[in-house]
């Protein structure tokens, strides 16, 4: 059973093989939205030169590094170092979440176990990341480079172009909103977006909304209204008639 007295501390475990250094100022920034990033490791073999991007942060952001040197050509220990040292904090360190990046699908068997320890993994990959290794993540959030150059609003733009184009998360979102409306077919934003995370792996700042209302308000297919609760505002969604 999950640890109720676990605090918000969180583990970051970086497979550098699997992921962009570029990311690294957003994957923190991401996480802090969690808790406290406390433990932060990279993975890989730092005598290749295609690891010089990650060296270059390291210190910086305050990432130990563990070195895996590459047994058999071809292959390579730091996804086995990676999930030994998962294993041991689950069962040793007082951590609630885990930030994993990379875009592997052998990592899938350590996000379920994970999750069935009560964890809430936040997995960072890219567009390529395998189905199973997304959709196992409590949340997953893609690190794709190739939008750089683009202006803020832009990117906004087609991030909700996209959001749109996904039939599976436009109706996931239409049947939290309809399982939980009242009889005027207004739903409390809390309980639509516990049964969105229930669904799968989303988080509304993949698609550039710093709020999950903000997301809802900028889809033309729902109404959103707020109103002043015991000095707290109330979002409330429902579908637009």
């Amino acid at each position: 059973m999950p640890d109720n007295s676990l605090d918000d501390s969180i583990a970051l475990l970086i497979d550098a093989d699997n992921a962009p250094a570029a990311k690294i100022d957003f994957i923190i920034s991401e996480l802090a939205t969690y808790g406290v990033v406390n433990i932060r490791k990279a993975y890989g073999n730092w005598t290749k030169r295609a690891l010089d991007g990650w060296i270059k942060v390291l210190h910086e952001y305050a990432i130990a590094p563990k070195q895996c040197f590459d047994l058999v050509k071809g292959k390579n220990a730091a996804d086995m170092s990676l999930l030994i040292d998962a294993m041991d904090i689950l069962y040793t360190k007082q951590v609630n979440t885990f930030g994993l990046v990379s875009s592997d699908c052998d990592f899938t068997p350590l996000v379920l176990r994970l999750r069935e320890d009560g964890k809430q993994v936040i997995g960072f990959g890219r567009q390529t990341s395998p189905e199973a290794f997304v959709l196992a993540c409590s949340h997953f959030i893609y690190l794709d480079e190739d939008d750089t150059s683009k202006t803020p609003q832009k990117k906004k733009e087609n991030s909700l172009s996209s959001l749109k184009q996904n039939t599976k998360l436009i109706n996931t979102l239409r049947s939290a909103v309809k399982d939980a409306a009242d009889e005027d077919g207004w739903a409390s934003l809390g309980p639509v977006g516990s049964y969105i995370s229930n669904q799968g792996p989303f988080n509304h700042r993949t698609y550039g909304f710093p709020k999950l209302s903000d997301m809802f308000e900028a889809i033309d297919l729902f109404e959103i209204k707020k109103s002043k609760q015991a000095g707290r505002t109330a979002v409330y969604v429902r579908l637009r008639k």
